[in-house]
């Protein structure tokens, strides 16, 4: 990774839909070296994808929520299979594996209260790893689509 690097992704985490030919004149490069770039950044897994931002409500969701979720058994095996059953369940749109007083943060999207419990009582207590949950309700939220740089920092794994 180098300057270039950083300024593509730096480019592409503002507008994903960013044409090829507008990024490579943004970065100093002629478009197929840029369009090559991008393609190596994709194949190496630091390009994840690129998403849309979809209004929630034009899906039916109209409400959206934390659950806070305590395990009773902390091996990798157990983690990994709770993990897994969580991220297959359509409500759960990201899964924290956290320290402190719980072990899982769930964000979920649902269509309303009863959907909430609904999912908490008949997918997640159920399950025999589960000691509890608490759920905090989400009122609005932002979110910074944009990573920050931290090439400056000698603890960067880039900037070594």
């Amino acid at each position: 990774m180098d300057r270039i690097d950083f300024a593509i992704l730096r480019h592409l985490q503002n507008d994903g839909r960013l044409p090829n030919k507008s990024l490579a004149a943004r970065v100093g490069l002629a478009a197929s070296s840029c369009f090559e770039r991008v393609r190596q950044l994709r194949q190496r897994g630091i390009i994840r994808g690129v998403h849309a931002e979809v209004d929630p409500a034009a899906l039916g969701i109209g409400l959206e929520a934390m659950y806070l979720v305590t395990l009773n058994k902390h091996s990798r095996a157990t983690l990994q299979e709770f993990q897994q059953a969580m991220q297959a369940l359509k409500e759960v749109r990201a899964v924290f594996l956290v320290t402190g007083r719980f072990d899982y943060m769930l964000h979920v999207a649902v269509r309303d209260t009863a959907h909430l419990r609904d999912l908490a009582l008949d997918e997640i207590n159920r399950r025999p790893e589960v000691t509890g949950i608490e759920t905090v309700l989400i009122f609005e939220h932002s979110r910074n689509f944009v990573l920050p740089d931290l090439t400056d920092d000698p603890a960067t794994p880039a900037a070594r």
